[in-house]
C-alpha cells in the first residue's frame, strides 16, 4: 500500500491528508511536534482573550483521526533523505514514505537583532508561543509593559490580546503609516487612528536597535533609532513570517524563500510536494506573491495536491484574490487588487469614500481607460464574496459594482445609511450620474 507522509499539521497538511482519504485507501501518516491534533491557528488570540478553550479551536474531534485511518506521529523531522525516500526524526527515528508533502507553514522573522532571543522576547504564530505569552505576559502585574516590533496583521492581532488584559503596550512600526505597503493611504491612516484610540502607543517610522536584558537575562527594555529607551518585560516579534525550511537546507530539494515549486506543487525531487506557507511559486500566479501565507490557499492547495496524489492531476488555480481580517473592532475584507500607492499601476484608479463620524470606509480599484472594475477593500461593512468573485469572472465595470453594490452587502438596510453618500461623491469625483439599482442576490447566488 502507497504510504503518503505529511510533514506538518496545519490546514494544509490537514486538508490535504483529509482529501487523500476521501479518494484513496492509501496508508497516511502526519509528523508535527507543535500539537497533537490539528486547530485553527486564527483562534489562538480568542484563547488568550478568554473567548474561548483551546479544545475549541480543534475543529474535529479527536477520535476522528483514528477512524479516518490517519496516523499522527509528534515530532520533528531532522532530516529529508529522498535518495532512500526515509525521514530522519530528532529522536533517531526513521520514517519512510512512497510521497511525501511538506507544510511545515511559516516561522516569526528575526532580523539579528542584538537581544532577540532573551526570555520574555517571542513571536505569537504557534501553540507553544501562545503558551509562552501565558508566562510572559499573563497580567499586567507581571508584564506592567509590552512592546510589539512590527505593524502587520499578527502585531495587531497581539496588540489586542495584551490591551484585553489592560497590559500598556507599545507598538513600533518601521512604515511611516501602519500597514501602508498593502493598504492605500486613507485606509492606513485610519487604521492608525483606530489603533490610537484604543490606547496603545503606536511609533510610526521607528525601528528597533536593541533589547536590553536584566541580570537574569531577561529583556528589561529596548532602544529605538529614534533614541528612546522603552522599558517592558515582554518583547513581541511580528515582523512577518518566513517559510519553516531550515530543515531542507541539505536536503536537495530546490529551496528559495520557501520550498520551490511549479503549478502543480510538485518540487525538483520526484515523489515530494510542498504545499501552503512554504511553498514557493517558481513563477508568480498573477498579481499574486510566489509564496502566500494565507489560510484559504493553504486550503485549496491541500485540495489540489490530494487530487494529484491520487491520479487525477489537478493544477493549483487559486482564482480571484480575496482575505480578510480584523483590525481591533474593524473588519476588512478585500476582493480583486486594491495596491497601495506604492503598487499602483498606471493604468489604475482608485476611489476611497470614509465615513465622516465612524471607522467605515470602502476603497474600490478601477481601469482608468476602461473603467473595468478591479477589486473593493471594505473596512465596518460586511460583504458576500461570491458577488464580488462573479463581478471580477464577468469583468464588470465600475458603474455596475457602485449600482448594485447593496445587493453584494451582508446587510443591505445597514449599507443603505451610507449608499447616496458614496454613490453621491463618485459622481461628484468623476462627473457620473450613477443611481443605486437592486437585484435579488437569491437570483445572482441561483445563477453561479
Amino acid at each position: 500500500m502507497e504510504h503518503i507522509v505529511i510533514i506538518g499539521n496545519g490546514i494544509a497538511g490537514v486538508t490535504a491528508a483529509r482529501h487523500i482519504r476521501k479518494n484513496s485507501d492509501k496508508q497516511i501518516t502526519m509528523v508535527s511536534a507543535e500539537s497533537d491534533y490539528f486547530f485553527s491557528r486564527t483562534a489562538l488570540m480568542y484563547v488568550y482573550m478568554g473567548h474561548m478553550k483551546f479544545e475549541h479551536t480543534q475543529p474535529y474531534e479527536n477520535w476522528f483521526w483514528k477512524k479516518n485511518r490517519i496516523d499522527l506521529v509528534k515530532g520533528y523531522v531532522k532530516e529529508v533523505r529522498h535518495e532512500n525516500k526515509i525521514l530522519i526524526l530528532s529522536d533517531g527515528t526513521n520514517i519512510t514514505y512512497d510521497k511525501l508533502i511538506i507544510a511545515t507553514g511559516s516561522k516569526p522573522n528575526k532580523f539579528g537583532w542584538p537581544g532577540q532571543d532573551l526570555k520574555g522576547v517571542q513571536g505569537l504564530y504557534s501553540k507553544q508561543d501562545l503558551e509562552q505569552l501565558e508566562i510572559n505576559a499573563p497580567n499586567n502585574k507581571v508584564c506592567k509593559h509590552a512592546v510589539i516590533v512590527g505593524g502587520g496583521l499578527i502585531g495587531i492581532e497581539l496588540a489586542e490580546m495584551l490591551r484585553s488584559r489592560k497590559i500598556p503596550v507599545t507598538f513600533l512600526v518601521r512604515e511611516s503609516s501602519f500597514w501602508n505597503g498593502v493598504l492605500p493611504k486613507g485606509e492606513s491612516e485610519m487604521i492608525n487612528e483606530h489603533i490610537l484610540d484604543h490606547h496603545i502607543d503606536l511609533r510610526l517610522a521607528t525601528n528597533l536597535v536593541e533589547i536590553i536584558p536584566d541580570e537574569n537575562g531577561k529583556v528589561k527594555a529596548i532602544t529605538t533609532d529614534k533614541g528612546h529607551t522603552i522599558e517592558c518585560d515582554m518583547v513581541g516579534l511580528t515582523a512577518g513570517v518566513s517559510p519553516n525550511i531550515d530543515f531542507l537546507k541539505s536536503s536537495g530539494i530546490e529551496l528559495g524563500r520557501g520550498v520551490k515549486v511549479n503549478r502543480y506543487l510538485e518540487t525538483n525531487i520526484k515523489d515530494v510536494y510542498a504545499i501552503g506557507d512554504c511553498a514557493e511559486q517558481h513563477e508568480a500566479i498573477g498579481n499574486r506573491r510566489p509564496i502566500e501565507a494565507v489560510w484559504y490557499t493553504g486550503r485549496m492547495m491541500g485540495e489540489a495536491l490530494a487530487q494529484t496524489i491520487c491520479g487525477n492531476k489537478r493544477e493549483y488555480k487559486p482564482g480571484h484574490w480575496f482575505n480578510s481580517a480584523k483590525f481591533l473592532d474593524i473588519e476588512y475584507q478585500t476582493y480583486g487588487w486594491v495596491f497601495s500607492e506604492r503598487g499602483l499601476k498606471d493604468n489604475e484608479q482608485h476611489f476611497h469614500w470614509r465615513h465622516s463620524k465612524e471607522y467605515i470606509s470602502i476603497t474600490i480599484s478601477y481601469d482608468k481607460v476602461t473603467k473595468k472594475f478591479l477589486g473593493i477593500n471594505t473596512f465596518g461593512i460586511r460583504m458576500r464574496h461570491k458577488i464580488f468573485d462573479q463581478w471580477l469572472t464577468e469583468e464588470r465595470s465600475v458603474t455596475h459594482v457602485l449600482e448594485y453594490l447593496k445587493d453584494a452587502n451582508f446587510d443591505p438596510e445597514f449599507y443603505s445609511q451610507y449608499e447616496s453618500q458614496i454613490i453621491s461623491q463618485f459622481n461628484t469625483a468623476l462627473g457620473t450620474n450613477i443611481k443605486p439599482k437592486k437585484k435579488s442576490w437569491k437570483r445572482i447566488f441561483a445563477k453561479a
